[in-house]
């Protein structure tokens, strides 16, 4: 169900604020897209402001990895989320999100991208 974004209603007070006009489309946010690892990587395609499509990764199967030492990019099979310190609920149920520390077949690394808006997960390698 789509969150209002616009001024909030209420003072501190908890008196009401006369809205001064509607809300308006642009006003209007979505939920967050869970990028989950999966067997199987499955994009979705939004339509944003101004006619833009913004592409957003559900599932993801692999994850462009940097190893640091060699300066390297390796296309590794992301085997599970190993921490999420964005949320615990995030680490019980495997979420991919920016920060999170995912297990590949070369080991240990971090998210750097934001595989719900950028539509791809990039990581670098942990020693």
């Amino acid at each position: 169900m789509p969150q209002y974004h616009g001024r909030d209603l209420r003072k501190p007070t908890g008196g009401k604020i006369r809205p001064h006009r509607k809300k308006r489309k642009y006003e209007m946010g979505e939920d967050p897209i869970e990028t989950l690892p999966a067997e199987q990587e499955s994009r979705i395609k939004k339509r944003v402001r101004g006619g833009n499509i913004k592409i957003s990764l559900k599932y993801a199967a692999y994850a462009n990895v940097l190893d640091p030492e060699t300066n390297k990019v390796y296309k590794l099979k992301i085997l599970r989320v190993k921490e999420n310190p964005a949320s615990v609920d995030y680490s019980r149920r495997g979420v991919i999100t920016r920060g999170a520390v995912i297990e590949t077949e070369k080991g240990l690394a971090k998210v750097t991208s934001r595989p719900g808006q950028d539509g791809v997960v990039n990581a670098v390698l942990l020693k």
